[in-house]
């Protein structure tokens, strides 16, 4: 068992339960994105797949992952909060679901928040607060975690910064599966069973 002690979860999922509410989400933001682009004149950020994005979208979510491991290790207050949403994430996840995690809200979220939103608002500071802002609270859960959403937060400005520096939405679509796909792997693993 692991030293670490994570809180109860705030709610009780299986597997199926999880794996159908993370699609039913990515359904849910895709037609929201799709609504937006009719009903306002939206320009979206393009996808351009080229060696660059993919290393620099690989390489942004190594250094996400890499800041909230070391903001998880340091802060007892984050700690706590990450825990209790990724325990009730996490936990009833097989290790092959946590591809779903990473894929399912990583496209769809950024399409959202970075390739519609973000432009719809503006390139620019306040597109990137909003947007951030916005992001965050889709992963609030608890009065008492506002901690991960404040960190849900910045990672969303770090998203929108890359989506409008490089005006191609592959990258924080990249970096954002990777962040999922690292973190959840990561914590999984702290949190199970080892012979």
């Amino acid at each position: 068992m692991s030293d670490h002690s994570s809180p109860e979860p705030t709610g009780s999922f299986d597997r199926t339960q999880l794996l159908a509410a993370m699609g039913i989400t990515a359904v849910v933001l895709l037609v929201a994105s799709r609504l937006w682009l009719l009903f306002d004149n939206v320009h979206p950020l393009p996808v351009q797949v080229t060696p660059e994005a993919i290393a620099l979208g690989l390489g942004l979510g190594g250094l996400i992952s890499l800041a909230s491991e070391t903001i998880y290790r340091a802060s007892k207050t984050y700690r706590a909060s990450a825990d209790a949403y990724l325990q009730m994430v996490l936990q009833p996840l097989r290790w092959l679901d946590l591809l779903w995690l990473g894929f399912l809200p990583g496209m769809s979220e950024e399409l959202l928040f970075r390739g519609v939103m973000l432009p719809a608002i503006g390139l620019n500071w306040f597109g990137i607060l909003i947007s951030s802002l916005c992001f965050g609270v889709l992963h609030f859960f608890g009065g008492r975690y506002w901690s991960y959403v404040l960190w849900a937060t910045i990672i969303g400005a770090a998203l929108a910064i890359s989506a409008v520096v490089s005006q191609n939405l592959l990258i924080p679509v990249i970096a954002h599966v990777t962040t999922n796909i690292l973190s959840s792997a990561l914590w999984k693993w702290r949190n199970t069973e080892h012979p």
